[in-house]
Parts: C-alpha cells; sequence; structure tokens
C-alpha cells in the first residue's frame, strides 16, 4: 500500500502520507508467478535427481536460459568457416602528398563475389589498369543521442562490459547503494533508486536537478530545449516506476568516494555518469563519404571511403558506453581522408591490398549478452536476470571461462532430457508468451486461475509421462588426478547444496572431503598464496588464503590486485 522508489527521508515520507489500495491485480499477477514457478521446480527438480544426479533443479526460466546457452554452443560446434576476399584500393589524389583508403564496393553494379584467391586474381590484374575519379563527395551531419538512463538489465550489461562485474556482484552493490551509506554527517543516505526496474521512466524533479547541475557544470549547450523521454524497449515494463539513477545528482562520485568501497564507488559513478548524460545533448558529428569511380575496357568499380569527426561533444563529455557484443565500430576518422576532394578529381593507384578472411562462428554468450538475449525475448522480469546467472553456474550448468558461459557435460544432459520430454518449458517462444499472460494478468485482462489452469493440465500429461519413460543418464564424477590421503581412492568433484567439493570415490565407506578452491588469480597479501572463494555454512561468499588455517587472511568483498609482499 506504500510505494517508494528510494529510500532517502524525503521519498519515504511521502510515500507513507499517500497510502494506497492494494491493486488485487498485482497481488493475482504474482501469485500466478509463484505457482507456475513451483509447478515447474518442485516437479522437474526430483525428477533429474532420479533420473541424472541430486542437486540439480529446473525452472520455468532458468531451463530455458540454459537452453540458449547449449544451442549457441552446438551451433559453434556445428560452424564451418567459408572463405571470402576483400579488396581496398590506395589512391593518391591528383596535385596532393597524401594518399587515403578506399574498399571496394561494387563490380559493373553488383556486389563483389569473391570467395577464393582464384576470384580475386584476375579482378586486382583489371584494376591495375583502371583509370581512377572522384566520383561522388557527400559532406554531412550525424547525431548521435545519448543512452536511456539504466533499468535492471542494461546495468547488469554494462557493468559486465566495462567493470567486469558478474550480474550477482553488480546487483549486490547495487543493494547496498540502494539500501544506504553512511555518510557520515548525513548518516546512512540510500544513494540511488531502486535497482530492480524495467522502466526507463524518471521523476520531473529528479530531471529538473540534473538540468541544473549541467546547465552551471558544462552550460546551456549541453542542455536539450526539452527534458528527453525515453521509452522502454522491456516488454511489459511496470512504467509507474522509475530507472536507476542517483537519489541526487549533488552527490558527486567525487563526493562520496571516500565513504565507498572500490566497487561501490565503480558501480556509483557509472550509474550517476549515465544518468547525467542521458539528460544532455546529443553528440554531432560532420560525416564525409567518398565514392570513387574506376573504369577499364571490361568493368566499372565502385569504390567508397567514409570517416566522421567529431563537431560538439554533448553527453560524451562526460560518458560514452561500451562497445555491445556484434555491434559495428564508428566509421574511421574522416581526418584520413583529404578534405578539398571534388568530384572528377583524378587519382592514381598507389598499390592494391588484397585480403582474405574467414567467416567467424557466433560468440558464446557473456553473462552480459545472455541477459540482454533473455531481455529482448521477454523472458523473466530484472529480479530473475542475477539468480538464474548464478544458478546455472551454481548447480554445474555452466561454466565461466574467460567472462564466457561453457555448457558442461550434465548442462547438455539436462537440456537434451528437458527438451525431449517437456518441449514447451524450454521454448523460446512459448515462454515468452507466458510472460504475456501474467502481464496481462497484472493488468486485470486474464483471470490467474486460468492462465494457471491452462498451463497445468498439459504439464501434468508430460510430467507423468517422463517419469515413466525418461531414461536414467547417470554422470561419472570428474577425477581430480588425487588419492583420498584416508584410503587411497581416487578423489573426485561432487556437487552439494553450496556448489562443487572434493569427496573420496569410495563414499559412503570413506566421508573424506575437502572444499573445492576456485582461484581467483590473485596473491593473498600476508603469505604470498593463491586467493580462493569460500562459503560460510550459510552459503555467504567470501575470499581467502588457500593455506588456511595456517593463512587466516579473509574478505568479504573480492579482492583486485592485490601484490604479493615476496
Amino acid at each position: 500500500r506504500v510505494v517508494f522508489n528510494e529510500i532517502t527521508q524525503s521519498a519515504v515520507t511521502e510515500a507513507f502520507s499517500h497510502p494506497r489500495e492494494i491493486n488485487m491485480d498485482l497481488v493475482d499477477a504474482q501469485q500466478a508467478r509463484r505457482v507456475l514457478d513451483r509447478l515447474v521446480g518442485y516437479n522437474l527438480s526430483p525428477l533429474l535427481w532420479r533420473k541424472v544426479r541430486g542437486r540439480l533443479s529446473a525452472g520455468r526460466v532458468q531451463s530455458v536460459a540454459l537452453r540458449l546457452v547449449v544451442d549457441r554452443e552446438r551451433e559453434i560446434e556445428g560452424f564451418t568457416p567459408e572463405e571470402y576476399w576483400s579488396i581496398a584500393a590506395e589512391l593518391l589524389p591528383e596535385g596532393k602528398e597524401a594518399a587515403f583508403i578506399a574498399r571496394l564496393a561494387k563490380i559493373d553494379g553488383d556486389d563483389p563475389e569473391l570467395s577464393a584467391e582464384a576470384d580475386v586474381q584476375p579482378v586486382l590484374g583489371d584494376m591495375e589498369k583502371a583509370r581512377y575519379l572522384v566520383k561522388k563527395v557527400k559532406r554531412g551531419k550525424r547525431t548521435r543521442n545519448p543512452s536511456a538512463p539504466f533499468i535492471t538489465s542494461s546495468l547488469q550489461q554494462e557493468a559486465s562490459r566495462g567493470l567486469r562485474f558478474t550480474a550477482k556482484r553488480t546487483m549486490t552493490l547495487a543493494q547496498q547503494l540502494y539500501e544506504g551509506i553512511d555518510l557520515g554527517d548525513e548518516g546512512s543516505v540510500g544513494l540511488i533508486t531502486y535497482m530492480r526496474t524495467d522502466s526507463t521512466n524518471v521523476s520531473a524533479a529528479a530531471q529538473k536537478e540534473a538540468r541544473d547541475y549541467i546547465l552551471e557544470k558544462y552550460g546551456k549547450d549541453f542542455i536539450p530545449k526539452a527534458p528527453p523521454v525515453y521509452k522502454t524497449k522491456a516488454r511489459g515494463a511496470q512504467e509507474a516506476h522509475e530507472a536507476i539513477r542517483p537519489t541526487s545528482v549533488l552527490r558527486t562520485p567525487a563526493g562520496v568516494k571516500k565513504y565507498l568501497s572500490r566497487d561501490q564507488f565503480r558501480l556509483y559513478r557509472l550509474i550517476w555518469r549515465r544518468f547525467i548524460a542521458s539528460q544532455m545533448s546529443p553528440a554531432i558529428y560532420d560525416t564525409l563519404l567518398i565514392e570513387v569511380d574506376g573504369r577499364t575496357p571490361a568493368h566499372q568499380y565502385l569504390l567508397r571511403a567514409s570517416g566522421s569527426a567529431i563537431r560538439f561533444q554533448g553527453y560524451q563529455i562526460l560518458y560514452m558506453e561500451t562497445q555491445r557484443e556484434g555491434q559495428e565500430p564508428e566509421n574511421g576518422d574522416s581526418a584520413d581522408i583529404p578534405a578539398d576532394l571534388v568530384a572528377r578529381q583524378p587519382l592514381t593507384l598507389v598499390q592494391l591490398l588484397p585480403e582474405q578472411h574467414f567467416t567467424q562462428p557466433p560468440r558464446r554468450y557473456s553473462e552480459a549478452s545472455l541477459v540482454a538475449e533473455l531481455e529482448e525475448n521477454g523472458i523473466g522480469r530484472p529480479s530473475t536476470y542475477a539468480p538464474i546467472l548464478g544458478t546455472l553456474q551454481q548447480r554445474g550448468y555452466v561454466s565461466r571461462e574467460k567472462r564466457r558461459l561453457i555448457p558442461t557435460e550434465t548442462g547438455f544432459i539436462v537440456n537434451d532430457l528437458l527438451t525431449d520430454f517437456f518441449s514447451d518449458i524450454v521454448d523460446i517462444s512459448f515462454t515468452a508468451q507466458m510472460e504475456g499472460d501474467l502481464d496481462e494478468i497484472a493488468s486485470g485482462e486474464k483471470p490467474w486461475v486460468e492462465v494457471v489452469k491452462a498451463f497445468y493440465g498439459p504439464f501434468s500429461t508430460k510430467l507423468a509421462h517422463a517419469n515413466e519413460a525418461m531414461p536414467e543418464v547417470k554422470t561419472e564424477p570428474e577425477k581430480i588426478g588425487r588419492a583420498c590421503p584416508n584410503c587411497g581412492h581416487d578423489l573426485v568433484v561432487r556437487w552439494g547444496r553450496f556448489g562443487k567439493f572434493i569427496s573420496c570415490s569410495n563414499f559412503p565407506e570413506c566421508r573424506h572431503t575437502e572444499p573445492w578452491l576456485e582461484k581467483i588469480g590473485i596473491k593473498c597479501p600476508e603469505d604470498g598464496g593463491e586467493l580462493v572463494e569460500r562459503r560460510t555454512r550459510r552459503g555467504r561468499l567470501f575470499y581467502g588464503c588457500e593455506n588456511y588455517p595456517t593463512c587466516e587472511f579473509s574478505s568479504w568483498n573480492k579482492p583486485v590486485g592485490i601484490p604479493c609482499p615476496n
């Protein structure tokens, strides 16, 4: 009944002054989501325990995320590289000393088909004899708008790309910034608004504060005439919420740095800069496109050179988004192209530059790109992304190597069993449709009981069939190459409540166990040993020395770059 987006005195006081009636449509939607998740998880997880091994789990969203990772890995495994070539020409304008590079775009009006060196050599021979002229010079202007303020998914993606944070780390730090940081005389203050949101809306008061700050700091040219309005791309977003922003832009990163840990500061600075930049003027580029005509008696060649140069920095004076995976880089610098070229200006060929290429397989998912894929398909909600990624790794379905997610043998087995017997559960479009049904319950368009009933009927039939027909696929524990100190049998990797651990293969006759030490690549500051991930009895993650109990160094926060004293 009381709703607030930030933990500040003014926001909480205002919220309690205006309680609202309980929205039963939202209650029904939450209840339907919980029932559906439990129908899937509580039924499929025990099935996997019997058919594969204990400590596994399945989930309505989790299993779709696993399928995305597995399907991508199989796409990579089945990929066959294809050869192709490109041709560039170094051209010198008449009367100039500096040459420029233009790339072959058309041959006789068609795209070049250069799939092998044998296709390239005749073209090179003919182009060597061509007469080259500037065909067209086109100068223009390009505007680049700032990105919207963060929502949960975009924060996780940008923190992953720019700060190398996992989704879980990002949300842990954001929770701390939201709940409140002791700022000395100010007391405990929530520094950011609620971090589980899929809306890009910003309050009018926050926009005014940002515009006043920009005017004072950068001047009027950096403020757009009207406050920008961003439309969220997330399906079924709760538009009443706000984007993730600082509760006050006057609490600059530099001003609060001494109260924050290193990672808290880095995340707060990212959120603060992104929000301020989102309220600033666009950047403006001057663009230049040169088209070159090359002719021989046999063929006509079209080559292109393009570039851009910044005219007005706009928001980029403060913030530039990290380049996304698969995103094309900015055009080259137009300073590399002579500025005073004119149409029909003769050009001299300096040299041709053929280059061999091979098509590349799709990249494995990172946490950032997997979150983007889930969001794009309307699967899951802001509160689910980080837990899903954590569960996939904790259950041993995927490993994380060089920030890429790689399915394990267990991940392949579980995905294939679920795909064979519960195709709907791991189907992207079906899961997205289910999310749409939940949104319609929240808006009062569908009764929640009917939605659950429509799901449960077919699901229960498939469950009964799977209990009888699903084969047992027991996996052998992975040997670590060391003998048990108690009985001499092989030590193996097993999975428990808190993830991996080392156990004797002769269990239960021998109950020797050891913790699994996940090294983080940083030396202990006390004895120079490797720092490893550990967990408390309640499952809380911390970092300690591999030489414990001889060395008792530990830290709740992940150490970064601690030098070895030796």
